[in-house]
């Protein structure tokens, strides 16, 4: 029977209104990037990447910020890193306590800090430690568990394949999310989507797929060519939320640039709400070239507009200076609003 990405499922008991989800995103998925990917459509938010030794060990603003959760952000999945099961089991029990409906564990973080801890893509090479680390999850919070992880370290390597059949016959997890990318490989190179649909195939546990899947084309194609569960969206929502409302059947045309600064504006307040003004106009200073590009223009207005923004002093600046930027101006035009004092800085020619 074919699926759609609007049909209902269950995930571990949770259920979830389309398939199609916000993927965790280091450094970025905190509660109000994920609420705006609910208002636009996503069935399911997973957090930001949160260690699990933070949480054990009480630390301030992981415990204060990192789980936050919203209450029009369920269902919401918190996704922990960590090696040690004992600490995983004691960082998910607070987890659930902060009201998550899934825990998360990452198995295929790259980054070299996250790895040396034997965290992350590391486990691919202890699958006894990764079953341990899962169960430990599922056993102190109660909550169902799924794994995201890659195919394997490197070029040639299926470690990331025999940890994702192990995890899958070990009964301890809900799910698990491919990214059938090697570790090795980043973001870069054509994510395999045949293996994905060989696991989709293989393991008794839904699984959901996650890597390349920028826009709506072609995240329709990977959900078709793997079988899989469920879609996950990370670095092409970013700037664009109205990509979900898109994959979901609500939305076809593209955002207006009042749309669009009217986001910008309720990003502020958010990150203004989450951190304070002061942390929030440096925090904003990576989010900010998402909705520049967005906004179209020419390179060389959006390089004024993007260099303008990275030294505003304050939030309210940054939104005055998306408020009068005009993309549809020609270069002729371009240096009027340049002279207007708001974009002082002075760029090269792009």
């Amino acid at each position: 029977m074919s699926r759609s990405l609007t049909d209902p499922w269950t995930l571990g008991g949770v259920t979830i209104p389309n398939r199609v989800v916000l993927a965790p995103l280091a450094g970025i998925g905190n509660w109000f990037v994920r609420l705006q990917a609910k208002r636009y459509g996503a069935g399911l938010a997973v957090s930001e990447m949160v260690s699990s030794h933070a949480i054990h060990y009480g630390n301030v603003r992981t415990c204060t910020e990192l789980l936050r959760i919203h209450p029009d952000e369920h269902p919401v999945s918190v996704q922990l890193f960590g090696a040690d099961p004992d600490v995983m089991a004691h960082a998910a029990d607070r987890v659930a306590a902060a009201g998550a409906d899934i825990i998360d564990i990452n198995m295929g973080c790259p980054v070299p800090k996250v790895c040396k801890t034997g965290a992350g893509a590391a486990l691919l090479e202890d699958p006894a430690r990764a079953v341990a680390v899962a169960r430990a999850a599922h056993e102190g919070s109660g909550l169902p568990v799924t794994v995201k992880l890659r195919t394997g370290l490197r070029p040639g390597d299926a470690k990331g394949v025999t940890v994702a059949h192990e995890l899958a016959a070990s009964g301890e997890v809900a799910g698990l999310c491919i990214h059938p990318r090697h570790a090795s490989q980043r973001h870069a190179g054509k994510p395999d989507y045949a293996l994905a649909a060989k696991l989709v195939e293989d393991l008794p546990v839904p699984v959901l797929i996650s890597g390349g899947l920028r826009s709506a084309d072609l995240a329709r194609d990977a959900f078709e060519q793997t079988g899989a569960e469920a879609i996950l969206l990370a670095r092409g929502s970013l700037g664009n939320p109205w990509l979900f409302s898109e994959l979901v059947g609500t939305r076809e045309a593209a955002p207006t640039r009042e749309e669009i600064v009217t986001e910008v504006n309720w990003v502020i307040d958010s990150a203004v709400d989450h951190m304070g003004e002061e942390r929030a106009n440096r925090y904003l200073r990576k989010f900010y070239p998402w909705y520049i590009e967005r906004l179209g223009g020419t390179r060389g207005e959006q390089a004024v507009l993007q260099a303008a923004l990275q030294q505003a002093p304050n939030t309210s600046k940054a939104r005055e200076l998306f408020h009068v930027y005009l993309p549809a101006q020609s270069h002729a035009q371009a240096p009027e609003y340049r002279a207007s004092g708001l974009f002082s800085v002075q760029t090269q020619p792009v």
